[in-house]
């Protein structure tokens, strides 16, 4: 499976090549179906993506409000290029699975597929020749913030450092506010880093905080993680409780309400999950509501094996604020049948972790009734 030339991809290296990629304006205005297209061009030999539905909790229809419609938010750990081919040592998985001139558009394939209106995604190091001009062809604003020392640089003929990505569709939301946060442990800097961004949105006149993380790899590593994540919760407490608001069911409860997308490394056992369950933002996990008491999380986020082993772990997570936003569907989990026994990454699927999607919709106070 040699790689593949695209119109798509011609046309914007041709583009890139005449316009500086701090100014997205010449990728404007792309047809979505017709990248998709493209993108099944180029995979026609490659089997199938799984086919996964989406899931309603408790059976409830789609909300169709036309003042308070429904936010699709994706969340993925796409898998760095450098260390899916260099480091990662997926011994089950054909190195011409991971050539980067197909393995490109299954990711874009998978995007395109559910077009999100906020795409949260990790070990993003095709950030500016790829993700950012594809992105805001489709009308997406992005931010990147790379790993201050990121494995990626240490494989030969790297594309440079690897770190978490978020886009957001300009038709749905206007920026308010950007923070890039290098977490901390202990008070001493980490590798990890975490974008959040404040946004507000124009169909309900609301503000919604997006934050993005990939927290430390590994086992051993329980302590750190969860010293990030408190971190973390103490820079999203700061921001989602600063300045004023028009909107009152905000101005009651004293904070922007909050989504926090990302890979935290972290099965539901670790203490790091704890910490983000019992915060005092009220948070709740999105994929709980896939179990029949809505209180388990999937069996497995990523499923790989390596040369230490077979690895099926819940490592990913959509955390929301419950009390100011509900949870309209879910895109469900592939099944063991679906993943294949050579499990992730493949021909199939682009990744070594399941892309994570879910629609929420902010609560209507009762005010808002009168």
């Amino acid at each position: 499976m040699g790689g593949s030339s695209s119109r798509l991809f011609g046309t914007l290296a041709q583009s890139l090549n005449s316009a500086p990629l701090a100014q997205p304006e010449p990728y404007l205005n792309q047809d979505p179906d017709q990248l998709l297209r493209e993108c099944e061009e180029a995979l026609q030999r490659r089997p199938a993506r799984p086919h996964r539905d989406l899931f309603y909790p408790s059976g409830t229809a789609p909300c169709r409000h036309k003042h308070n419609s429904s936010i699709r938010i994706m969340q993925w750990n796409i898998l760095a290029q450098a260390l899916g081919e260099g480091k990662d040592g997926f011994i089950r998985c054909p190195l011409d699975a991971l050539n980067w001139q197909e393995r490109k558009y299954l990711i874009l394939e998978e995007i395109l597929t559910y077009r999100p209106d906020i795409l949260c995604l990790q070990e993003v190091d095709h950030y500016y020749d790829t993700f950012q001009p594809i992105m805001a062809s489709l009308g997406y604003q992005g931010s990147f913030l790379a790993k201050p020392w990121s494995p990626c640089l240490d494989v030969e003929q790297n594309n440079g450092p690897d770190g978490c990505a978020l886009f957001y569709r300009s038709a749905r939301f206007s920026l308010q506010a950007t923070a890039h946060l290098r977490l901390s442990a202990l008070m001493l800097p980490t590798n990890q880093v975490a974008i959040v961004q404040t946004l507000n949105c124009k169909v309900t006149g609301r503000r919604l905080c997006v934050a993005v993380t990939h927290l430390k790899a590994r086992s051993g590593w329980e302590r750190l993680r969860s010293a990030q994540g408190a971190d973390l919760l103490q820079s999203l407490c700061s921001i989602t409780s600063q300045g004023g608001s028009s909107c009152q069911t905000e101005v009651e409860s004293g904070t922007i309400p909050l989504v926090v997308c990302g890979d935290f490394n972290a099965e539901p056992s670790e203490d790091v999950y704890r910490r983000f369950s019992s915060s005092t933002l009220g948070l709740n996990s999105a994929y709980k509501l896939l179990s029949s008491d809505g209180q388990t999380e999937p069996a497995y986020t990523s499923w790989k094996i390596r040369p230490s082993g077979e690895s099926c772990s819940t490592l990913d997570y959509i955390w929301y604020t419950h009390d100011a936003l509900s949870v309209d569907c879910l895109l469900n989990i592939p099944t063991e049948e679906q993943i294949g026994p050579d499990r992730l990454p493949s021909y199939h699927y682009p990744s070594d972790h399941l892309s994570l999607l879910c629609d929420v919709i902010f609560r209507e106070g009762p005010h808002r009734l009168m």
